[in-house]
């Protein structure tokens, strides 16, 4: 235990700290080498782990990818200019509007793409605005959070979802059935919640004049137009492939695939170039912290922590769902939600309730928000806010999650009961 957890939480420092630009993937690879070769893990758990996550990786590539595509043709920036203009300058309704959307982009591209995406989007839209610094802040802390917290009403809306929802063979209808109520509530309890603490540093009004018109942004209308429809039968494809058992992957990545073929096929993208920008690092930082982290299962983790969970399912629903949702979001915060959300369903395998698979992923989800380090789509926003020139600090980031994510966990658990 003590060899694999020092593993653990020396890989875990570096995907964090990032010396010298050593990007995440590689450091989680180099983790799971070490694993491999000090007998923490053995060849036959790597193809265990490469077993568990491999549709969830290549379906979060196709969604990336998509995203990708998307924001080149100016989908997401007609989005955000739309819903500025839709307050019609009014502070608290673009507040509103803002973490909506932020919503809408979480559930339908995943909290990475979002984290990616949106925000150099909405930090950009600001700066033309002429917001204070405090207001640009509140925005972006408001905007991060939501990433995540609205992650939840499809399988493909976070990496957490998909291999929880493989690991327990939890369908696509069924998966939404569960999780579209958490959702709504996630969505709603955030706005409030995130308002109610960043208030003071939203202003009354905003003179919107200074944006541009949205379709002015569109690279092709034609495209953008159809972009709409090729979600809406890529949706589609989700709940067939749901009915004949087909891997997500098969959709997500094959809808970006083509989707990308076709933008570049019209000339409204480079193929080669989108698919060389593409966040592959992801790809090696979920398998290398995997393997890392089935160490920790070998050396005994998941036993004490499955002993703690029959205890919690003994005491009723309600007991079980809030204790598993809240040691997932603890868990999270301290060691990240893609172990954690492994750890926890090999934790869970043999308790028969489903209802704390849902709970798992809502902690996982919503707790890493308490710490800057507790979720890859938290790292990605910081990263690219970094290259924009805005420093969020530890603790400054870390007050603000402490503050508003265990109010809003605790009554998305309750949806579940």
């Amino acid at each position: 235990m003590i060899l694999a957890s020092s593993i653990f939480l020396i890989t875990l420092l570096f995907v964090i700290w990032q010396p010298k630009g050593l990007q995440i993937g590689t450091t989680a690879v180099i983790g799971a080498v070490v694993a491999f070769i000090l007998g923490v893990v053995s060849y036959d758990d790597i193809w265990v782990v490469t077993g568990i996550v491999w549709d969830a990786t290549l379906a979060f590539v196709g969604i990336i990818l998509l995203s990708m595509v998307l924001d080149e043709i100016g989908f997401f920036e007609w989005c955000a200019i739309k819903m500025a203009r839709l307050s019609k300058g009014d502070g608290n309704l673009m507040f509103v509007y803002s973490l909506s959307l932020g919503s809408f982009v979480s559930a339908l591209f995943a909290n990475d793409g979002a984290a990616l995406i949106l925000t150099p989007i909405l930090l950009a839209k600001m700066k033309i605005l002429k917001l204070n610094t405090k207001t640009i802040l509140a925005f972006l802390l408001a905007g991060g959070f939501i990433s995540d917290s609205a992650s939840l009403p499809f399988v493909f809306s976070n990496l957490t979802n998909i291999v929880t929802a493989n690991y327990f063979h939890i369908g696509f209808l069924n998966y939404l059935q569960n999780m579209f109520l958490p959702y709504i509530v996630s969505t709603i309890v955030s706005i409030v919640v995130l308002w109610f603490v960043l208030r003071k540093d939203i202003p009354k009004t905003i003179d919107i004049d200074l944006l541009p018109q949205p379709d002015s942004v569109l690279k092709s209308k034609t495209l953008f137009k159809f972009s709409w429809f090729f979600l809406s039968l890529l949706i589609a494809g989700y709940f067939i492939g749901d009915y004949y058992g087909l891997p997500i992957s098969l959709f997500a990545l094959g809808g970006g695939l083509l989707f990308l073929a076709i933008a570049s096929y019209t000339k409204n993208a480079k193929a080669w170039l989108t698919i060389k920008s593409a966040p592959w690092q992801v790809v090696w930082f979920s398998i290398g912290l995997y393997i890392v982290v089935y160490g920790l299962k070998n050396a005994g983790l998941t036993d004490s922590l499955s002993l703690i969970l029959k205890d919690l399912s003994a005491r009723g629903d309600a007991v079980a769902v809030i204790g598993t949702g809240f040691i997932s979001a603890f868990l999270s915060a301290i060691m990240n939600n893609m172990p954690t959300v492994m750890i926890m369903d090999i934790a869970l395998k043999d308790i028969p309730n489903h209802a704390l698979a849902f709970a798992n992923i809502i902690g996982c989800n919503l707790g890493p928000k308490m710490t800057p380090f507790g979720s890859l789509a938290t790292l990605l926003w910081l990263h690219v806010l970094s290259k924009k020139g805005v420093k969020i600090g530890f603790w400054q980031y870390s007050k603000f999650g402490l503050l508003v994510t265990p109010p809003i966990l605790l009554v998305v658990l309750l949806t579940l009961i």
